[in-house]
């Protein structure tokens, strides 16, 4: 399967909310897709089908395929605290998830670009792996050479009043550069996810 690139507000209809940010042709069809729209009768859907459908919001809020999913999920089973919410903080502690949550790039899917294209750093380091996971402590910055783009001037040198809801990161934007503080708690995480679902699919 490869990754999906299709048109996101027919995966946000699917599951029923925004799940890419904020999009305005949702707003005018909250109703899953299909050609009877509301006046078809949906029969309720079984324990299997909820677990899988938030498995597959998951996987799709953070863009990601089913073996990194997969991975990512045994790596939260070998971690001390509850699987779901070790789960979630692997997932926030992506380098692209960051870049994203940082305001470098307005879209995940941007993120992942930046940081394909060498234009992100760790700790001075140039990173192009989207999957690398951050520790805490980690400074992740856009590579000087990069700090020009127009892309980049327009999110990443505007400062970022969505970065103070995360109180895991601290961003410096006349450096263009953030700093990975710690793991959020759940709380702390706003993606409405029902990480429980997702454990016992695995768990099965």
């Amino acid at each position: 399967m490869a990754r999906y690139t299709g048109p996101t507000t027919k995966i946000s209809r699917k599951f029923g909310e925004s799940i890419f940010g904020y999009d305005k042709y949702f707003e005018r069809r909250k109703y899953p897709p299909g050609q009877h729209g509301l006046s078809k009768r949906r029969k309720p859907k079984s324990d299997y089908a909820l677990q899988l459908a938030e498995k597959q919001k998951a996987k799709y809020t953070y863009g990601i395929l089913e073996r990194q999913f997969r991975k990512t999920f045994h790596n939260a089973t070998r971690r001390h605290g509850v699987t779901g919410e070790v789960l979630l903080q692997l997932l926030e502690a992506r380098l692209d998830n960051t870049v994203f949550r940082l305001g470098i790039s307005p879209t995940r899917r941007g993120a992942r670009q930046l940081v394909g294209h060498r234009h992100i750093t760790v700790n001075g380091q140039v990173v192009n792996i989207p999957s690398y996971t951050l520790k805490p402590g980690d400074v992740v910055a856009v590579r000087g050479k990069s700090k020009s783009m127009e892309m980049i001037t327009l999110h990443a040198g505007a400062k970022n009043s969505e970065v103070k809801k995360f109180g895991w990161l601290e961003w410096n934007p006349d450096q263009m550069q953030g700093t990975f503080l710690s793991y959020p708690q759940r709380d702390q995480i706003p993606e409405n996810i029902n990480e429980q679902l997702i454990v016992e699919l695995y768990s099965k």
